[in-house]
Formats: C-alpha cells, sequence, structure tokens
C-alpha cells in the first residue's frame, strides 16, 4: 500500500462524486482524484464492480477517503438522495464527474435501430440531466464546485452510423451548458465561482482494449488515465475560464 505523498492542490479536501465509477475510466478517475487528495464517492448500479473500483482506489492510496454508493441514476429521487447524502455525510460537494456511458451503431444510417436511441437517451442524457439537477445547490455553495460531462467529438461531426449516439452526446452536451449558463447567472458581476465544463474525445482506450486487439493502433484514442488527468487538471483553472466550454483531448473536426 502506498501513501500519499501530494504537495497541497485545488483537490486536497475536496468532495468529488463520480458517476460510472465502476468502468475503466471511473476506475483511473477514482485513483487520480484520490492520489490528488479528494474524498472521492463514487456511483454505479453495478454493485459488486464498484465495490473492486473503490478497493482499487483505497489499496492504491492508502490515506484517500474512497467511498462506493450502488445508485440507479436513471431515478431522480434516488439520485437527490445521492447528493444530498454525499453533501450531508461530507459537509460539502465540489464537484460532480460524469462518467456514465454506452454506444449503440449501425453499419448504415437506414439501418439505425430506433431501440437504440432508447437505449442512449437513458444512458447519456437522463443520467446528466439526473446528476446535474440532483448536485447543482450543492456545486453552488462550494467555493470550487465543477461538474464535468465526458462527451464524444461525434456530437459536433456525427457520422451516418452514429444517429442515435451523437444526437445523444449533442442533447447531453447542451444540457451541460445550460447548466454552465445557470453557474454564470449564480456569479452575477463577480462571474461564476462554479462552472460546468465538457470534455471531448474521439474515444477511450484502456490496457484490457490492447491486450484484446495487441495489433490495432487506437489512432486518436484518449487512454483512460490521460483522461482523469485531464479531469483533475480541471480544478487547476478558473472557474470562469473553464465554465460553459468545450475542452478538446482530441484535434477538433
Amino acid at each position: 500500500m502506498t501513501a500519499r505523498n501530494t504537495p497541497e492542490g485545488p483537490l486536497e479536501g475536496a468532495v468529488i462524486a463520480v458517476a460510472g465509477a465502476a468502468g475503466p475510466a471511473g476506475r483511473a478517475t477514482l485513483l487520480r482524484l484520490a492520489e490528488a487528495g479528494a474524498t472521492v464517492v463514487g456511483a454505479d448500479a453495478d454493485a459488486a464492480r464498484l465495490a473492486e473500483a473503490v478497493d482499487a482506489a483505497r489499496y492504491a492510496h492508502g490515506g484517500a477517503t474512497v467511498t462506493g454508493d450502488t445508485v440507479d441514476l436513471l431515478d431522480l429521487a434516488a439520485t437527490r438522495a445521492w447528493a444530498d447524502k454525499t453533501e450531508k455525510e461530507f459537509g460539502r460537494v465540489d464537484g460532480m464527474v460524469h462518467l456514465v456511458g454506452g454506444w449503440r451503431g449501425s453499419a448504415t444510417f437506414a439501418e439505425t435501430d430506433l431501440a437504440d436511441w432508447d437505449l442512449l437517451e437513458k444512458l447519456l442524457i437522463r443520467t446528466v440531466q439526473h446528476t446535474s439537477l440532483a448536485f447543482q445547490e450543492g456545486l453552488q455553495r462550494s467555493d470550487r464546485g465543477r461538474y464535468l460531462l465526458i462527451s464524444a467529438a461525434g456530437a459536433s461531426r456525427p457520422t451516418a452510423g452514429n444517429a442515435a449516439y451523437a444526437a445523444s452526446k449533442a442533447a447531453a452536451e447542451a444540457w451541460t451548458l445550460a447548466l454552465g449558463d445557470a453557474f454564470r447567472k449564480a456569479g452575477g458581476e463577480q462571474g461564476p465561482r462554479t462552472a460546468a465544463a465538457i470534455l471531448v474525445i474521439k474515444a477511450l482506450v484502456h490496457d484490457a482494449m490492447r491486450a484484446e486487439r495487441p495489433n490495432a493502433k487506437f489512432a486518436g484514442f484518449t487512454d483512460v488515465t490521460e483522461l482523469a488527468e485531464a479531469i483533475a487538471g480541471v480544478w487547476e483553472r478558473p472557474a470562469a475560464e473553464v465554465n460553459g466550454q468545450r475542452l478538446w483531448l482530441t484535434p477538433e473536426p
């Protein structure tokens, strides 16, 4: 077990909630935020995988507080209860990192299955709606609140076989930008103290994917550890600088 030995920075003592914490990006983010000195509260629908992710972050950073809650983010009341519990238990909430993902596509536009939209609307839009509504007030009470959405370049340049996915991501981006406008208005003449921002990638890659496809190039993909580093880095920038912005981790189309 390695104890943290990190100079005090913008995440030291912060309380960060991570939605979709059990996947590869979630695991990397829990590790990075814990390393930076944050208290990290992960949520996922998969209790077993979430417990593994939380245990891994705790083991890697022995001095860190990392917890996990099994939450149905498609249930607004349950999401609000999670946000309220987090703030009550830790006294504050300084971040919500939205990592809930999913993908469905087709070979051609004509072959698009609208059942894919039904699924992606829930995963990629409804969960964003619920987490943003649940955490907005708590984040505004913070002196360093951040709401971060992970999106895809395809939202800005959709392809024929990705209509449902791109449209879902575009809707999630619009919702997040509306939250950013609420933060701007709440800040008044002083400017926003809280920020909502979008980190844009082409796609993610992690070690298990490379092991399964050793000859693949994964050109333009963002490693989950690089994403986690970029997430942590948002707290190093002033709220007014990042609020309402798309932060590109891949070349803009």
